[in-house]
């Protein structure tokens, strides 16, 4: 826990498997197992979804000998799957993971990549660009044909997808984003591993980030002290912030701090008016993730009065905007999901230094 340098790729020795049958903390997808073939459930991909995706995957040595009804499901696979395409970067990190990355063969938005070993893959052409994700571009995922698509969608309305699915390629919905803790959200490493039959290594890749996120949690619980927090900044006029129910509030919470908002219990993000924030957090201990800002002049020029909150004249503002890959991507949007035990150890060591002294966080950095 108290290493310099944190093992990006959980590349160590992974603990032995206990079995499970069901998810531990995910609630958006389910994964049933039969003698033969395995089906996929995908229950909540976007807010308030009320449509259940059912996706058959069959391992290949068992195709010849397995007949499904077509119009039982929304897609039959045969795995392990050969070629993906996935649209948003926080499914890189799975695919790296479990050693699958050569499969990815088209991205939307290959500047947002950050991770090197993906860069370099974009960079020699192994990865083909498709354009922006909102728009992206039919004709070249078309020729491509990738045995899947990884999409995520806010509202169930894709006109892009759409055309892919009348195509006859799978698309599937990748909800983790709407996942309610952390641990929820990284625990969709098995939804890839269940597409490259790789079942058990996504769970022994889980389990050891769970333990280490479980591990730095009781070290945080140790702090004689816990500092006030602010978060979030302005757009336009209106200060957005986590409400007390997110999994940015739980990462404060296991981090044993005193989040100024933890006791609100509003879905999605917090809209208030400046003067309600800087009644509660002018003096703040700590200011964390104000918006993309990287520097305090920066935040400054935005916002004159943000200059009146003692986080802000301690030098005492920490955000992740500033850690990006070669092209600008910004690495914590990336990596976050897949490995919560790396923020919360960030947070730790910003609101608790003492207790990881030799720790170099991965995210979060002093606004420069």
């Amino acid at each position: 826990m108290t290493s310099c340098k944190e093992d990006k790729g959980l590349s160590r020795t992974l603990p032995p498997l206990q079995e499970q049958n069901t998810n531990l903390y995910a609630e958006g997808f389910a994964i049933d197992h039969s003698e033969l073939f395995d089906v996929l459930h995908i229950k909540n991909p976007w807010p308030k979804a009320d449509k259940h995706y059912k996706f058959a995957m069959i391992p290949k040595e068992n195709a010849p000998k397995v007949t499904l009804n077509k119009n039982e499901f929304d897609g039959i696979l045969t795995t392990p799957i050969q070629t993906i395409v996935v649209t948003s970067t926080t499914h890189i990190p799975a695919l790296e993971l479990l050693g699958v990355e050569q499969t990815l063969i088209g991205f939307p938005g290959t500047d947002y990549v950050s991770s090197e070993k993906t860069r370099a893959r974009i960079d020699n052409n192994s990865i083909r660009e498709l354009g922006k994700n909102e728009g992206i571009n039919t004709e070249v995922l078309l020729e491509l044909r990738p045995d899947v698509v990884v999409a995520f969608g806010v509202d169930g309305t894709n006109k892009s997808m759409e055309t892919i699915e009348k195509a006859g390629i799978t698309v599937i919905y990748n909800g983790d984003w709407v996942e309610k803790s952390p641990l929820a959200k990284a625990e969709w490493i098995k939804f890839f591993g269940a597409l490259y039959n790789k079942d058990d290594k996504a769970k022994s890749i889980f389990k050891q980030i769970e333990t280490d996120y479980l591990e730095a949690k009781s070290i945080a619980s140790n702090a004689t002290s816990q500092p006030t927090v602010l978060c979030g900044a302005m757009h336009k006029d209106v200060w957005y912030l986590p409400s007390g129910t997110s999994p940015e509030a739980q990462f404060l919470k296991d981090a044993n701090v005193n989040y100024l908002w933890s006791d609100t219990k509003d879905a999605g993000s917090l809209a208030l008016s400046f003067e309600a924030v800087y009644e509660k957090a002018q003096d703040a201990q700590l200011w964390l993730s104000p918006s993309y800002y990287i520097s305090y002049e920066a935040l400054e020029a935005s916002n004159a009065h943000y200059t009146a909150f003692d986080a802000f004249q301690n030098r005492s503002v920490f955000t992740f905007s500033n850690t990006t890959g070669k092209t600008g991507g910004v690495l914590y949007y990336e990596l976050g999901i897949s490995r919560p035990d790396l923020v919360l150890k960030d947070m730790i060591k910003v609101c608790h230094p003492e207790l990881l002294s030799d720790y170099e966080t991965t995210f979060f950095k002093p606004l420069k």
